[in-house]
């Protein structure tokens, strides 16, 4: 693997340590080590790190840390990871338990007639992979998965919801995710999790960067038990 790695202005207040260009596991773990690095032996002035697919955006406060000064100190710590970093904490394996279809993945149908295939083995080969958490984005605690069967890749809605309900799982292109909250979306919905993703408060995130996932599937009685809480932790 090409081990060339970039460093990018993002704004006055932002560095973007980038790995590549591609959905790799290898290159998400380099961005995930630099970032635990970073944590373990911080430089003064960096107010936080955002991983991504590919790369770590590093915000400093410029009173404090000039780009220079910040630059010279990711390229002496991306030195230190060695060419094959690897994060320390191995990540969690998640199971989130998703009733498909119905009223709870209303575009199943849909994406079983693009690919040619029955919504039944939609399920089946999307509940196969264990996924990889790359990132979080686009909302707090929304998870973005590598791993998905390329026979069920999908576009996006040509005309994005305006209301998407929380724990909805979708598909859209490579990717899948689950929707922590009710928000707008474009993403191909194919079921919903009972389980909660993100609390407001911030304190509990159920998916962070470097886990993994597993789909459970499960019927309609089996969701609103867990929703009602029973049997959840």
């Amino acid at each position: 693997m090409n081990r060339a790695y970039r460093i990018l202005p993002a704004g006055e207040r932002a560095l973007s340590v980038e790995f590549g260009d591609d959905i790799d596991p290898a290159l998400n773990e380099r961005v995930l080590a630099l970032d635990e690095l970073l944590r373990r032996k911080p430089i003064s002035g960096v107010r936080e790190t955002v991983v991504s697919y590919r790369s770590l955006l590093v915000v400093f406060e410029s009173e404090r840390l000039t780009a220079r000064r910040l630059r010279w100190a990711l390229n002496r710590r991306i030195a230190a990871l060695g060419d094959e970093p690897r994060v320390a904490a191995a990540g969690a394996i998640l199971d989130i338990p998703v009733c498909y279809g119905g009223a709870y993945g209303p575009d199943l149908s849909d994406v079983a007639a693009y690919c040619g295939m029955t919504p039944e083995e939609v399920v089946r080969r999307h509940a196969a992979p264990v996924y990889r958490v790359y990132m979080l984005g686009f909302m707090p605690g929304f998870p973005y998965l590598g791993g998905l069967d390329p026979s069920i890749e999908v576009p996006r809605l040509g005309t994005p919801r305006e209301v998407i309900p929380a724990g909805s799982v979708g598909i859209g292109g490579k990717q899948t995710g689950v929707y922590p909250f009710d928000s707008p979306g474009g993403w191909r919905l194919i079921g919903r999790t009972p389980s909660k993703l993100y609390k407001l408060d911030g304190a509990s995130v159920l998916a962070r960067p470097g886990d993994a996932v597993r789909f459970i599937p499960i019927g309609e009685d089996e969701y609103r038990r867990l929703a009602n809480g029973e049997g959840m932790a």
